[in-house]
């Protein structure tokens, strides 16, 4: 059984760990359609995947650490770095960095237009996953908050799909 979230720190690394999961299946499952889409060898994707989890799991634990050490700035004056914001910061990078691999181990194993499928499939399977998770430690209702995460995350992974199609047709890449 979960416990439910009560301190300022637990908020603030559910609060990453939620966003950094969330923001690696969206952003990395969008950026694959996209490029898969396009047509690209699936050596390109795959190592375009693997870039841009490296990079963005590294910017969002920065960010995440500044963020949290602004933020507490803002509040009680200057503070400096403390261990919460820094582990509010890796709670980030963390969760960033391993659901990435979700959407891209697909291109790993399976020809591109199957993995194109099978990652968009994974990557809405965990949202909802992680939208019941969130409900368990929050207390909320655990359908509808799964559905909530779901709907707005594939909502940006269908914008990326969309747009490398037109921007491929439109671009001759194909």
């Amino acid at each position: 059984m979960f416990m439910r979230v009560s301190s300022i720190s637990s908020v603030s690394y559910f609060r990453n760990f939620i966003f950094g999961v969330e923001d690696s299946l969206v952003s990395t499952v969008g950026l694959l359609s996209g490029v898969a889409v396009a047509g690209v060898p699936r050596e390109t994707i795959f190592l375009t995947g693997v870039i841009l989890i490296f990079v963005e799991a590294f910017s969002m634990g920065a960010g995440s650490l500044l963020a949290e050490s602004s933020a507490v700035e803002y509040a009680n004056g200057p503070k400096g770095i403390s261990k919460q914001n820094i582990f509010s910061g890796l709670v980030m990078f963390v969760s960033y960095f391993v659901s990435g691999f979700i959407p891209l181990s697909a291109y790993l194993f399976l020809p591109v237009k199957t993995a194109l499928i099978f990652s968009v499939l994974l990557s809405l399977v965990a949202l909802f996953v992680l939208g019941l998770i969130g409900a368990k430690i929050s207390g909320v209702k655990p359908f509808k908050n799964g559905l909530r995460i779901f709907l707005i995350g594939g909502f940006a992974i269908f914008l990326g799909l969309i747009v490398g199609s037109v921007l491929s047709k439109s671009l001759l890449i194909s």
